[in-house]
């Protein structure tokens, strides 16, 4: 399929002379294109709260279908009513794909309004639009069991036949530029929101892996699950560029809204085709557990931004359990713990370090001597500064 939601939504823009805006048939806010901050008229409450929240209220879809949007085939002219927030005329484009309405393209309508043959033209590009919805609905619906399967697959034969299947049902997609997604936790129970996922090639639910990290071929390699048990949602999404990783990184972040506060999300390095699906899975799964670990790292976090979890990730929970750092991980601890960890992560320098404690340096400088006292660590060795820091991060990410 050819462009993407945001490129669409600006070629309507561009045929009409007024700023566009793509909804799904829920009244979902899919795509917008840029407003005129010169004229008030233009966002009035209904387009603003749409914009804002991604959403209109029932309300507001009720008013709108009873002017037969959902049966139109057609633009549909509707008028202004002030007293439902709408101040502007307004022009509705259905999007409609196989006779079924799958959205709309809402502008605003100025008198005399487009020409006809302008009007033609937009249409067509709501049935491009009304396809790559239609195919990611398929994609939600038909390919979830084919992605699920090659995400889980414990064997390599198990691996590749859930390959091959899923590869022939994306078709040419398969071969295309993607980016993997791990939103974690998920809700248990929890329908993958389709229509509000631009861009999804494939979308499934599945358990938090059980080892991160699959050699070539698909067969596990050693690896800690995260704590807890639970499920996670994958998500494959399709890239114009490996340079624009922006249609995942939006992707990841509405997913993440309707996971729930606690959710995070990981993006893998995009690839070209599948053959590496099984690598981009413990990338984007081991980026989901980062975030999920180190607050400051975003609620959508790429593979490549996680720094020393790259590494970290691909080791078994007992990596925290260091025989000289376990005495400084007792809860008696933990503001030892956190101060050791500050210091490493300031490169040891102490007026900073200080400084992000809100401590004085005597008060430091007695907390960083108790850390040698408990653990035997010599804090002006690189080598053993080294294992404290890396044994202080793991026992975070594992949360042992």
């Amino acid at each position: 399929m050819k462009g993407d939601y945001q490129e669409l939504v600006d070629e309507v823009s561009a045929l009409l002379g007024a700023p566009a805006t793509l909804e799904n048939r829920d009244f979902g806010l899919i795509a917008f294109g840029a407003h005129d901050g010169e004229d008030p008229s233009a966002m009035d409450p209904v387009r603003t709260r749409s914009i804002l929240t991604r959403k209109s209220t029932p309300a507001v879809r009720a008013w709108f279908e009873g002017f037969g949007i959902a049966r139109a085939t057609g633009p549909v002219r509707i008028p202004a009513a002030p007293e439902a927030g709408v101040y502007r005329d307004r022009l509705c484009l259905p999007v409609r794909h196989r006779g079924v309405v799958l959205g709309y393209v809402w502008l605003l309508d100025t008198p005399p309004g487009p020409a006809p043959e302008r009007l033609a033209a937009a249409m067509e590009v709501t049935d491009r639009i009304g396809a790559l919805l239609a195919g990611e609905e398929r994609a939600g619906t038909d390919l979830s069991r084919e992605l699920r399967a090659a995400l889980t697959a414990e064997r390599e034969w198990r691996y590749d036949l859930a390959l091959a299947a899923l590869r022939s049902a994306l078709g040419p997609d398969a071969d295309g530029l993607h980016a993997l997604v791990c939103v974690a936790p998920w809700p248990e129970g929890g329908d993958p929101p389709v229509r509000t996922v631009p861009g999804a090639a494939a979308l499934c639910t599945a358990p938090w892996p059980a080892a991160y990290g699959r050699a070539a071929g698909g067969a596990p390699t050693p690896g800690g699950g995260p704590a807890g048990d639970g499920q996670v949602l994958g998500v494959l999404v399709r890239l114009r560029s490996a340079g624009a990783l922006s249609p995942a990184l939006t992707a990841a972040a509405r997913l993440c809204d309707a996971a729930g506060p606690g959710a995070a999300a990981g993006v893998a390095a995009p690839r070209r085709g599948l053959a590496e699906l099984a690598a981009a899975w413990t990338e984007a799964a081991s980026a989901a557990r980062a975030a999920l670990a180190e607050p400051r790292l975003g609620p959508v976090t790429p593979w490549a931004s996680v720094g020393p979890y790259r590494l970290l990730t691909a080791l078994p929970p007992d990596a925290a359990r260091d025989p000289a750092v376990r005495p400084l991980l007792d809860r008696a601890h933990a503001e030892l713990a956190r101060t050791a960890e500050v210091f490493l992560d300031h490169a040891g320098q102490a007026g900073r370090t200080a400084a992000a404690l809100g401590v004085h340096r005597q008060t430091l400088y007695y907390r960083l001597s108790r850390v040698e006292q408990l653990t035997g660590l010599d804090l002006d060795d690189g080598g053993e500064r080294l294992l404290l820091h890396m044994a202080l991060k793991a026992h975070r990410l594992h949360g042992v």
